[in-house]
This record gives structure tokens, sequence and C-alpha cells, in this order.
């Protein structure tokens, strides 16, 4: 590590431990081990009133850029924060100051190699949007189209590589003092975050998607995407066309232009869930300030850096949860959830199934208008949450978004169903992958992994024969109900110890019987009565055997 980084993590190190100290949270460090020798105590006592979730969000909101966008993607985590915290994330503020256009003008000339007046007819100075990673600016290219020109913030990048260098040292820390760091894998939390943050600051990633986005116009024909000018975007610089339109929380002025609310729901709900479960390619963020209504009812998406990606199998699995839901089915609810995520192998079944009862109870008979499909969502995450479930960052980021769109439709129309838009896109990919052209088109997709297998069955027979003749192969017979395999085997030979006993007692008696018979004489042995005698003793066996056979509870 260099010195000068080294410098600037100590400085930033500083800043952040008083940041603690100032938001009540101080006693994280001890917890930890630190010293607290960096910071100061400060306003720690006014704190007292205040939620830890709160806090939490005053911490990040003061640490500025990089905390604020951790806290925004880790609330689409409700698998990993507790409900309390999660809803003081979900209300994070990024509200930043916008920085001045002698920065901006610096940044464009050498990213783009021109001075802005040779790029651009028209550049406004002021931004439309500033945002804790960059911020818009209008303008005009020379052959007069009218564009949106997103310029990254100065810094950032050695900011937040600072920061999530911090932090990771931390995670690491707290996984060795600290139990549920250890349980949730907070290290692995950190870089996934990490990651996420990363692929925001990368804006030609984000280019990509928005003509991903742009692709899917052919069959969602009322949704606009702007255009991406590749010659004047790099990864610091994004250049995208420049489309108008009216956020679809401005009720008043949806209302003067004439637009149809509850057709605005209907169009954003199925573009939404047209993404989510036919393309596998959705908006992470669809919040209002992303998504406009267009002056002829169509929709126009804006933002791709936060985009979620799902696999056929991960279409599948929720699919399978919405109609397992649908259908109060407590087992395809369970078995969702385990293709969903990462069931540990200590997991208590009986409570998983519990609590997989009562969710589904809470939806039991409750007619489709008054079902929130975000909240069935949040709740299934719940229940990952308290069994230490890891469900992968694309499904949570699936129900953060199913929220959001949710919340906007419903403002637009409160009697609208998300579930009636969603149940038939779910039963359409139930019944395709039902189908027997799906079912051969999975298994040729698998039809080489098969022969590879073949082809190293002969040579990994020929390696466990050689292991044998060495004498080096191990065998280990684990049998998971041995005891009661016992007890049964105890059961039979008891069983068959009675029946024989019982048999040899009758044979014996019946030849001495007929042999005195036959003799007419008694039997007597030097004067002992030896039938008499041995009726008494083959008794006395008998019922000793049956009394101990029977003390044993295994007959």
């Amino acid at each position: 590590m260099s010195a000068g980084k080294r410098i600037r993590q100590l400085q930033r190190y500083r800043t952040i431990t008083s940041a603690f100290a100032r938001n009540g949270l101080g006693y994280v460090y001890q917890e930890m081990g630190l010293t607290q020798k960096l910071f100061h105590r400060g306003k720690e006592k006014e704190m007292r009133g205040t939620s830890i979730g709160e806090r939490i969000r005053l911490l990040l909101e003061e640490l500025g850029p990089t905390f604020v966008k951790l806290g925004q993607i880790a609330s689409t985590r409700p698998d990993l924060i507790p409900p309390s915290i999660l809803s003081e994330l979900e209300h994070l503020q990024d509200n930043v100051p916008p920085f001045s256009y002698r920065e901006v003008s610096g940044i464009l000339e050498k990213e783009l190699g021109l001075p802005v007046k040779d790029l651009f007819l028209q550049f406004s100075e002021a931004p439309l949007a500033a945002a804790s990673i960059g911020q818009v600016h209008h303008a005009v290219l020379m052959d007069g189209t009218a564009v949106a020109v997103k310029v990254q913030r100065p810094g950032i990048q050695t900011l937040i590589e600072t920061d999530l260098d911090i932090l990771t040292d931390w995670a690491r820390l707290a996984e060795h003092r600290l139990e549920w760091a250890r349980n949730y894998r907070l290290r692995d939390v950190v870089e996934e975050l990490g990651q996420a943050l990363r692929r925001e600051l990368d804006y030609t990633a984000e280019a990509r998607n928005a003509e991903r986005f742009g692709n899917q116009r052919a069959r969602l024909k009322d949704v606009r995407v702007p255009a991406i000018y590749w010659d004047y975007s790099t990864n610091r610089i994004l250049t995208m066309e420049y489309l108008e339109g009216i956020k679809l929380s401005d009720h008043e002025q949806l209302d003067r232009a004439g637009l149809d609310r509850k057709l605005l729901a209907e169009r954003f709900a199925t573009t939404i869930l047209h993404q989510i479960l036919v393309e596998g390619l959705f908006h992470g963020d669809p919040h209002p300030g992303n998504v406009l209504a267009h002056e002829d009812g169509g929709l126009v998406l804006l933002d791709f850096g936060m985009v979620g990606r799902l696999t056929p199998g991960m279409k599948k699995n929720f699919a399978s949860f919405v109609i397992a839901l649908r259908n109060q089915s407590t087992k395809g609810v369970i078995r969702a959830i385990s293709n969903m995520g990462v069931v540990p192998e200590d997991v208590n079944k009986e409570l998983l199934h519990a609590d997989v009862d009562e969710l589904r109870e809470k939806y039991y008979q409750v007619p489709l208008n008054q079902i929130s499909m975000g909240e069935a969502v949040r709740d299934l995450f719940s229940v990952a949450l308290r069994h230490r479930i890891r469900i992968p960052t694309e499904l949570t980021l699936l129900g953060k978004a199913l929220l959001t769109m949710e919340g906007v439709v419903t403002a637009l129309d409160p009697a609208f169903s998300v579930f009636d838009v969603a149940e038939p896109f779910g039963t359409k990919l139930l019944l395709k992958r039902l189908s027997p052209i799906q079912m051969l088109k999975s298994w040729l997709e698998d039809l080489p992994e098969y022969v590879d297998l073949l082809r190293e069955i002969p040579s990994g027979v020929k390696q466990l024969s050689s292991l044998m003749r060495k004498g080096q192969v191990r065998v280990e017979v684990a049998v998971p109900q041995l005891d009661a395999l016992m007890i049964k085997m105890d059961r039979i030979s008891n069983r068959l110890s009675f029946s024989i006993v019982l048999l040899s007692l009758s044979i014996v008696m019946v030849g001495l019987i007929i042999g005195s018979a036959l003799s007419h004489s008694d039997t007597l042995l030097w004067r002992i009565p030896v039938i008499e005698i041995g009726f008494v003793i083959a008794i006395f066996l008998f019922v000793w055997l049956i009394y101990a056979i029977f003390r044993s509870g295994r007959f």
C-alpha cells in the first residue's frame, strides 16, 4: 500500500469513527475491540432518544456518497437487514450539493479530448439534478440533438475505494469477534455491496444496460428508453437522448395533461413484470423519478445504474413461489424458498414450516385486490432472515423493485391489483416449463454434461480399482436411523426366541407324556418324578423368558 493511500485511509478512518460517536454508535468500537483514541464522544448523549435505525441513517447521510449509496443498496436486502433498520434506510436522502461547472468542463475535456464548446452547441452550466455519484446537465449536440449528459463527481472513485477498504477491514474484524457477523458472513455482504457500487461507477455498464432495455421495445411498444451516444460517453461520462415526461407521482400534472392514471398503472405494472418474468432483465429502482409518463400515454424509463438479472432457474423459482402462495401450498412455498436461497444445514425445519404456515395463513382467502405482491415477497425475505437463509442479490433486488412499483401503481389507482397482472405471467411460465418442447430443449442443453460423465466413467472405475488393490479405499457407512433399526431387530429376534422356546417346550412335554402312556408306567428316575419336575422347570423358564422380553419393551 502506498504512503498516500495509507494517509488517506487514516484521515478517512478518523472522520468515520468521529461520526460514529456523534451519532450515538460509539459502542460499536467497544464490541469490536477497537481503540477509542481516534475519535471523541461529542454529542453521543443527545442521540439517546432516537432508534438504532435512525442513528444509522443519520450516520450514513453524514458520511456522504459512499455510505449513502451503500445504504440504498443495503435497503434492497431484507434477508440481511432487520425491518426496523430497513425502514430507515429506505428514507435515506441523497441530498448533495452540485459540483462546479469548472470541474464539469475539466472532466469533459479530459474524458472526451475536446473543450466543451467544440463538443456541444449548447451546454447548460446549471445541472438538472445532482446525486451522490454524479450530476446531469442538459446539452445540445452540434447537429441540434437534445441530450442529457451525466458527469461523474470528481474524486468519487478514490473516496469509494478508500471507504470500501475500511469497511472490508471492519467486516474481517467483526467476524473474528462477533457471532452474528460470522453467521451472516459479513465480509461476503460487504464484498457484494461493494461490487454493486463499483458497477454504478462504470457509466459504460449503465449505457449497455440502457441499450438492452431499448431492445425490449419490440415487445413493449408503449415504453421509451433514451438512445446512447457512444462517441460522447466514457466510463465517467454518459450522454443519452433527452426525453421529457411527467413524473408518475405528479398526479395533478398527469390529470391536466389528460392522461389516464388507471391505464398508466396497468402499463407500468405490466412493463416491470414483463421485464422480470419474461426478459429476465428488470429496472432495479423504478421510483417515480426514473419512470416518466410521455404525452402520448407511454412510459419513459431512465437511470439504469441499478439493474437486476434473473436466470431461467430464478424466474422459474419465483413463478413457483407466486403460484404456491396463491394456491395456499406450504410445501410449495418451502420448496421455492429452498430453491431460491442457500438454506443452512442446521436450519430448524419444524420452525421454518411453522413460519411458512403463518405466512400462508396471512393470505388465506384474501381477495387478490387486497394482496400486496411486494409485501408478500418482503414477508418471504423476513422468514429467510429469521432462519439465516441467504437469498441471491438478484431476488432481493426483485423484491425491492416490486415494492417500489406497487407503491407507484397503488397511488395511481388504489383499486389496482398487481396479482391480477402477475398471475397470468406465472401461469404462462409454468405451462412453458411443462411443455414437451421446453423439456426436450432443457434435456438437449444438459446432454453434453451427460456425455462427458459417461466418458469419465472408465477412467474413474480404473482409478477406483487401483486404489482398492493398494488398500487405500476407506468405506464409511452411515445409517441415519440406526437406533430404530436395532430396536426392530431386537423385537424380531425376541419374537423368534419366544416361538422356538415355546415349540421346544411343547415337543419335550408331548414326548414325555406319550412315552409314559405307551409304557404304562410311572416316569420315575431313582424315585424322582421326572415329568412333573421337568414340567415345573420348563414352565418356570418359559415364564422367566416371557417376563424378560416384555420388560425390555421390544417384543
